[in-house]
């Protein structure tokens, strides 16, 4: 069964730290290759269908970039 809750990400509050790609445990969270207006590469999620709604994302973003919806 799918999980129909998935991370969606502010690229313009994402400064790159990482934190969210190193604790996702199925690991789908990438930086993007583009800069955003700040300077940084956000951070994108390269499956959604494997989320797993687990808000390790949100928990640990310091700038609350990330929600679960």
């Amino acid at each position: 069964m799918r999980n129909n809750l998935q991370p969606k990400i502010n690229n313009e509050l994402c400064k790159s730290c990482g934190l969210c790609i190193k604790f996702c445990p199925v690991k789908i969270l990438k930086k993007n290759s583009k800069l955003n207006k700040n300077g940084y590469y956000p951070v994108y999620c390269i499956d959604r269908n494997k989320c797993l709604g687990c808000n390790q994302c949100t928990v640990t973003c310091p700038e609350g970039a990330i929600e679960i919806t």
